[in-house]
């Protein structure tokens, strides 16, 4: 499960950072089908490993603060992907976006390793 989990952790960052590549060059690419359900399904099964991972170690995130910072660092890599991808009105502010989202990836990935919170 751990294994799995952390490949589609790297399929998910790796369709993300083709996405952005995508919107910068405002390419047709970014309409087709498959670009536009994929991440959701990796992300959906991303998310159902994480949880049965928590559950089949009984890891509670009040009880383990590391894993509470990991869950918000990745809401918080969520909402600056997203950013980055639809709401950024300018190319600058598109790479302030990619680039703090894959700071939140980094501090997910960070605790992930550690086990260790960063700011709890």
């Amino acid at each position: 499960m751990k294994h799995l989990h952390m490949t589609l952790a790297a399929i998910s960052i790796i369709l993300f950072t083709y996405r952005f590549a995508l919107t910068l060059m405002n390419s047709a690419q970014l309409d087709k089908k498959w670009l536009k359900i994929l991440p959701h399904i990796i992300d959906t099964f991303l998310l159902l490993l994480g949880v049965g991972l928590a559950v089949k170690l009984a890891i509670n995130p009040l009880e383990h603060l590391w894993l509470a910072e990991k869950i918000m660092a990745i809401i918080f890599y969520i909402f600056t992907g997203f950013y980055a991808l639809k709401f950024a009105r300018n190319r600058m502010m598109q790479i302030i976006g990619y680039l703090g989202a894959i700071g939140w990836v980094m501090l997910a990935v960070r605790i992930a390793m550690t086990k260790e919170a960063v700011f709890f």
